[in-house]
Parts: C-alpha cells; sequence; structure tokens
C-alpha cells in the first residue's frame, strides 16, 4: 500500500481530543500507527494506577475505532518496541508529547538516536501542560523559584488554539492491534474509572458548580471538587481543553492548574525534585519512626481528620487537596518523619500520583521546597474544626467514631472516661520531647 506513515507513541496523553502529535500526523500522513507500550518496569509501581491505565487504553481504543483506526498495544522496552513497529510499518517517523521526568528524558533520548540511526525523525510536541515547562524564565534563571511571579507571566502568555480530534485515523496493512490485557484488581476498592470519555462526563457535570469553586473546593464533607486530577495526570482530558472551558484565566480554579505548569517547569529545571530537598538549608533531621510511619500510612494515629483522609486514600485511590495537606504536614511538621517515605505511599495508592506534582507538593508542605514559608504548620485539629466543622468527612471515613456528635469527633482523647472506653480507637501517637498544644 503507498502512501507515508507515521507512529504516534501516547505516553501520559491518553485522548484524541486536543492531541498536537495524533493531530499532525494524521494531518501530515496518510496513514497513522497510534502506539502504547506497557513497560513491565511501570507496572508494578502502583495496582491503583495500572487499572486506571488500562481502562484508559480500552477507551482510547474505542475512540480510535470510532475513527477508522486503532490502538496498538506492545508490551516491553518502549524504545525497542517503538522502533521495530515502525520500521515494520514503513513509517517515516515517530510523534510523541514532551514530557519533563527523568525517565521521559531518557526515552526521548534513546528514541531520537535510535530514529537516528534507522534514518527516521522524532517530532515532540507539547500538550502535558498548559504552558511548555521552557516558555517562561526568570531574568537570571532557568525556571522560576517562587509561584506567585511564574503566575503572573503565565497569566499574560498567549495559549497555543486547542485542536479537534482527528476525524478519521487509517491505520497500515498488516499491523496487529496486540491484545489489551484486562484491568488489574488494583488496591483501593472504590477507584474512579478512567478514560477520557468517564473525563469529559466529569468535567461537563462538575462545571456548572465552577462560579462557586473558591467557597466549596475546601469543605471536605461536601466534596465539590472536580476529581479530575487523575484524568489529568493520564492525559484523558488536556488541561488547556480544561483552562478553557473553564473560561477565567485568573480565577481560582484555573490557578489550580497553574501550579500543575508551575511543578512542570520546576521539575524540567530541577529532576531530582522527589528525592532531594529543593531549597538549600533544607532540614535533614528526620525522625526514623517505622511505627509512626505505618500507623500514618494505615489511618490509625489517633488524630481523626489525619486518619480520614488516610482511610479515603486506601480506600478510593484518591484525597481531597485539603486531607493531603493536613496528612501530609502532620507526617512531617508533627511526627517529625522525612517527607520522602510519605511521597511513595501517595505515589503508590494516588491515581493521580506522578513524579512531578506529587513530590512538589510534598516537599511545598514539609518546607524543603517552593514555599517561601518553609516553617509553616497545619494545627490538624484547628484544620479540622475550620474545614469539617460538623465532622461529617471525620464520620465518613472513621466509623468507630460515628456516635461522637459535632466536633468533638475532632478530639476524641477529651471525651470523657466513660466515653472514650467504649470506643475502638487510638490515643494520638506520641512523639518525643514535644507537647502539641492541640493534644492538651
Amino acid at each position: 500500500m503507498t502512501g507515508r506513515t507515521a507512529v504516534v507513541l501516547f505516553t501520559r496523553d491518553l485522548r484524541v481530543h486536543d492531541h498536537p502529535a495524533l493531530a499532525a500526523a494524521c494531518s501530515a500522513f496518510d496513514r497513522v500507527v497510534p502506539l502504547y507500550v506497557l513497560d513491565p518496569a511501570l507496572q508494578e509501581l502502583s495496582p491503583n494506577r495500572t487499572r486506571f491505565l488500562h481502562q484508559s487504553l480500552a477507551d482510547l481504543r474505542e475512540a480510535l475505532r470510532k475513527r477508522g483506526g486503532d490502538l496498538v498495544i506492545r508490551r516491553g522496552d518502549p524504545v525497542a518496541e517503538t522502533v521495530a513497529l515502525a520500521r515494520k510499518a514503513g513509517a517515516e517517523g515517530i510523534g510523541l508529547s514532551a514530557d519533563v521526568s527523568r525517565y521521559a528524558h531518557r526515552r526521548e533520548r534513546r528514541l531520537r538516536a535510535e530514529c537516528e540511526r534507522h534514518r527516521m525523525f522524532l517530532r515532540v510536541f507539547p500538550g502535558l501542560t498548559i504552558v511548555e515547562p521552557g516558555a517562561l524564565r526568570p531574568g537570571g534563571g532557568d525556571h522560576y523559584r517562587v509561584f506567585s511571579p511564574y503566575f503572573r507571566a503565565w497569566q499574560g502568555v498567549r495559549w497555543r488554539d486547542e485542536l479537534a480530534a482527528p476525524k478519521r485515523v487509517r491505520l497500515p496493512d498488516g499491523v496487529d492491534p496486540g491484545r489489551l490485557p484486562d484491568p488489574p484488581r488494583g488496591d483501593s476498592p472504590d477507584a474512579a474509572v478512567g478514560g477520557e470519555a468517564v473525563a469529559t462526563r466529569r468535567l461537563t457535570a462538575w462545571l456548572p458548580t465552577l462560579h462557586r469553586y473558591d467557597d466549596i473546593h475546601d469543605d471536605m464533607a461536601g466534596d465539590e471538587t472536580s476529581r479530575l486530577s487523575p484524568y489529568l495526570r493520564f492525559g484523558c482530558v488536556s488541561p488547556l481543553a480544561v483552562a478553557n472551558r473553564a473560561g477565567d484565566r485568573d480565577g481560582p480554579f484555573v490557578r489550580q492548574l497553574c501550579w500543575r505548569d508551575f511543578y512542570h517547569q520546576v521539575v524540567a529545571g530541577f529532576p531530582d525534585l522527589s528525592t532531594v530537598a529543593y531549597r538549600r538549608g533544607a532540614r535533614e533531621d528526620w525522625r526514623d519512626d517505622p511505627h509512626a510511619l505505618d500507623a500514618w500510612a494505615e489511618g490509625r494515629t489517633g488524630m481523626p481528620i489525619v486518619d480520614a483522609g488516610m482511610r479515603q486514600l486506601r480506600a478510593e485511590g484518591w484525597m481531597h487537596n485539603r486531607a493531603r495537606l493536613i496528612t501530609a504536614g502532620y507526617l512531617t511538621k508533627h511526627l517529625g518523619l522525612d517527607w520522602r517515605p510519605g511521597l511513595e505511599v501517595f505515589f503508590r495508592r494516588l491515581l493521580d500520583g506522578d513524579r512531578v506534582n506529587n513530590s512538589g507538593n510534598w516537599q511545598w508542605v514539609a518546607g524543603t521546597g517552593n514555599d517561601t514559608r518553609p516553617y509553616r504548620g497545619f494545627n490538624p485539629v484547628r484544620q479540622a474544626e475550620r474545614y469539617d466543622p460538623d465532622g461529617a468527612y471525620v464520620r465518613r471515613w472513621v466509623p468507630e467514631l460515628a456516635s461522637v456528635a459535632g466536633k468533638a469527633v475532632h478530639q476524641p482523647w477529651r471525651l470523657p472516661d466513660q466515653v472514650r472506653r467504649t470506643i475502638d480507637y487510638p490515643p494520638p501517637l506520641e512523639v518525643p520531647g514535644t507537647d502539641p498544644v492541640w493534644l492538651r
């Protein structure tokens, strides 16, 4: 069969709408091979994300089949499998979305070398962020280290045009699409389902509440945040499309999307963000207390708002943003434990866990990252009383305390002795040498 052919390697961009690499290939080439390579090295990192990934791939395959194409599935080393398929299909080259992680950079370098060796081109496209990580640079630096000036610059830059999904995708003859594995079980029984179709429905259903975002996004019991983070992490929905539908780029919701862009440009300039303290002179005198770390991870610290957040994470593979701040702050600022093991617990369980935003947010809370007030702390009781004033969020996730009415649920250690003896709930963890005011 005559005609020009290209391969589009999907990575964290599992959609057909606003996909620059796919749109460019379908416009410039007669035939396009949409490809995803299942890397065994990544499959065991998070059962929750692996399940979400496989669901998203199934949805992507269906969307491509509706357009006359298919999603080609291969398993193994992404570079070797991609180049082998490109050569077999007679492709002139490969396109993929740019990414900033060490894994992505290694993949791109190896792909480029192999493409040069086989006289194919490699083209890298935008699409994982709204503004590309290298597009904004402060005077005298390679990236912005503080969010506020980055946000001001980000607000003033022209965004790229959002792209429609291709109307038709033509696969070359003789290409075996391959079998998509059944989604694994996962760790969290109530985890969200992946896919572009689900993401689009979720966004459409949530947008009518956008005008109230500033009032509702910290309401832990109300649970009215968009819950789009897993879909953004896997690229089931374009961040640009979300921002465009939200409309007001100065508004509080779009500001959260800017935080995502901010950490991508931080990691582009500081690739070790997941393992090395970003701020010079940051504390490294963390306590070593495996018992406390396990209690925190399992949601049995004796601090109800913390345990509620960690149990929501176990059940759903997701956690309310305010609970993320509280639980991470409790681990690092109260228990005095290293942020890196906490990051790994989140990374394994979160559907939206990635090395960019997960690391940036953990370092911000721990006081080792981009926060201009590194010594700030989160009093968990005060946070609970402010953002879960009636205790509904705690009672939802800590059923042992369901009989405790009102805000008393946030401090069960203050209940009368005869009441406490009837509740199967642990006392707060003790930290040697500390006497937190909220426990008195």
